[in-house]
């Protein structure tokens, strides 16, 4: 008999939270097969089994409250047959991010579109992207010349992917739901998890502590967006496949303003001030479970493409459940994109100990007087919330207005000026 333990927790988290047994008494799992999901205050846990065998006693159930090492239940090793579910290899224990925020649907599996064979032809970048996204590239029925799949016809594969992935959350999310019937006002009550308590708490004490305050700006995106109009194409065939955003941007401009206000990429211990000689820029990640904050280390020394990587790495893993511990700490500075949720101006909450966060939102369309002529251009407004007792209302506008003006003229950015 094998005693499931606990895993051994990190050096910032005192317990966890048992969340989901994933195998039931009796039944049987694969080595490395996960049994149990235990539930921190920033991540959730995995603890697989050591072996093949069979789950014989649970000493911990859903919603207790467990120590490192502390332990779960017992595992009999033995023989599982075939038929018996057999996951990916795993690591004895994974760390897994928890957080929640608008659920993104992942791609699926694999695709079946008709029309396609066995003897598929697809491009080199056809048959990347498909890989990347887990997609079956001889089930996609091919636009190209004789047939050829296309990265196009990837494109279109994924898209529907997550479209029926989504379909399937929003009716899994819709039956929690509790429904009204013949007239009776329905409620649920369910307990917080220990992130959402978390994140709470966080939030709460970033506006006790700090004197925050905000300052608004807007940014014309026509220089940005004819940018990536003119080379998105070759940028992606460059940089294997990686679309050009606007996340990088931003981070590159905030990267830049940020040597020039060391204020704004300060932190406050205690009594003392302490100045960041690098920038390290957390990037906020909405997934299932909640919000996070991965961090771009020395994001002053990557590229646009490579910001772009690492922004779109973080996504998947939010989504899937990956993020580290390590991926999540530290940080000298947040940048926060609401604009793809549809928000047209917010003031952003700060991230402590951090002093500064800049918030990003929706391009919208609207006439602008310029040069005594009104047109229409595309406008983003921007917000930068920060701690007023390290830095001045001055500072903080000029640093936004450096932002500003390195993105109305991207240009500034590479002749650093």
């Amino acid at each position: 008999m094998v005693e499931i333990k606990a895993p051994q927790f990190p050096e910032s988290i005192a317990d966890g939270e048992v969340a989901t047994w994933h195998v039931a008494v009796g039944e049987t799992a694969h080595r490395d097969q996960v049994l149990v999901d235990i539930e921190t205050d920033k991540v959730v846990l995995e603890v697989v089994a050591p072996r093949d065998g069979r789950l014989t006693a649970i000493h911990k159930q859903e919603g207790d409250t467990v120590l490192a090492e502390e332990v779960l239940g017992e595992f009999e090793p033995g023989e599982v047959s075939s038929d018996a579910p057999s996951p990916a290899s795993a690591p004895a224990v994974e760390e897994t991010a928890l957080t929640p925020e608008p659920a993104v649907a992942e791609p699926a599996s694999s695709v079946e579109i008709a029309g396609a064979g066995e003897d598929t032809i697809a491009s080199p970048a056809a048959k990347k992207m498909a890989e990347e996204n887990r997609i079956d590239v001889t089930r996609i029925a091919g636009t190209g010349k004789g047939g050829r799949v296309t990265k196009e016809d990837v494109l279109k594969a994924v898209a529907e992917a997550q479209g029926q992935m989504a379909e399937k959350q929003t009716s899994a999310s819709m039956q929690d739901l509790p429904s009204a019937a013949d007239g009776n006002r329905i409620e649920r009550r369910v307990p917080m998890t220990r992130l959402r308590a978390s994140i709470a708490k966080r939030l709460v004490d970033a506006q006790q502590t700090a004197a925050m305050l905000t300052t608004f700006n807007e940014i014309d995106m026509r220089a940005i967006m004819d940018l990536r109009a003119q080379y998105k194409d070759d940028f992606a065939k460059v940089h294997n496949g990686t679309r050009l955003g606007f996340m990088s941007f931003f981070i590159r401009a905030s990267v830049e303003a940020l040597k020039r206000f060391p204020a704004v990429n300060a932190s406050i211990d205690g009594s003392d001030i302490v100045y960041h000689g690098y920038q390290d820029i957390g990037v906020a990640v909405g997934s299932p479970r909640g919000l996070v904050v991965p961090v771009i280390r020395d994001a002053d020394s990557l590229t646009l493409a490579e910001l772009e990587e690492q922004v779109s790495d973080y996504g998947k893993k939010a989504q899937e459940g990956k993020l580290s511990i390590d991926e999540m700490t530290g940080g000298t500075f947040t940048v926060s994109n609401g604009g793809v949720f549809g928000s047209l101006l917010s003031t952003p909450i700060l991230n402590p100990p951090q002093t500064g966060i800049l918030g990003m939102h929706k391009i919208q369309e609207r006439p602008m007087a310029i040069n005594g002529e009104v047109v229409i251009r595309p406008m983003m407004y921007v917000a930068l919330s920060y701690d007023h007792r390290l830095i001045d209302g001055q500072e903080a506008v000029r640093f936004l207005v450096t932002i500003k003006d390195f993105l109305e003229e991207p240009a500034r950015i590479l002749l650093d000026i």
